[in-house]
């Protein structure tokens, strides 16, 4: 799953997926919009309730500082194919 939210300036995406040993991961991109500024940060969950209900809290804080969900797609979509391409530029900065 992955989700985007936006405001004029400035973006947050948040991936869950599984890696090659089952565990869940929840990717969390930031930054500003047409730069290369910002940052990305893996966490492992114990569960895919855990890495939802982080996605929960997530959303709570986004909105609260007026960002939008501009994307919700699964990983397989060629929108979060996208998204994904998006968020590996980032690791190789």
């Amino acid at each position: 799953m992955i989700v985007r939210w936006e405001t004029n300036h400035d973006y947050v995406l948040v991936h869950i997926h599984q890696d090659m040993f089952g565990d869940w991961i929840f990717s969390r991109a930031w930054g500003q919009i047409g730069t290369q500024f910002g940052g990305l940060k893996h966490q492992l969950a114990d569960t895919l309730d855990q890495a939802h209900m982080w996605l929960e809290d997530e959303t709570t804080i986004q909105s609260s500082r007026g960002f939008r969900k501009v994307l919700e797609v699964a990983d397989n979509t060629p929108e979060g194919q996208e998204a994904m391409r998006q968020l590996s530029l980032l690791d190789v900065l």
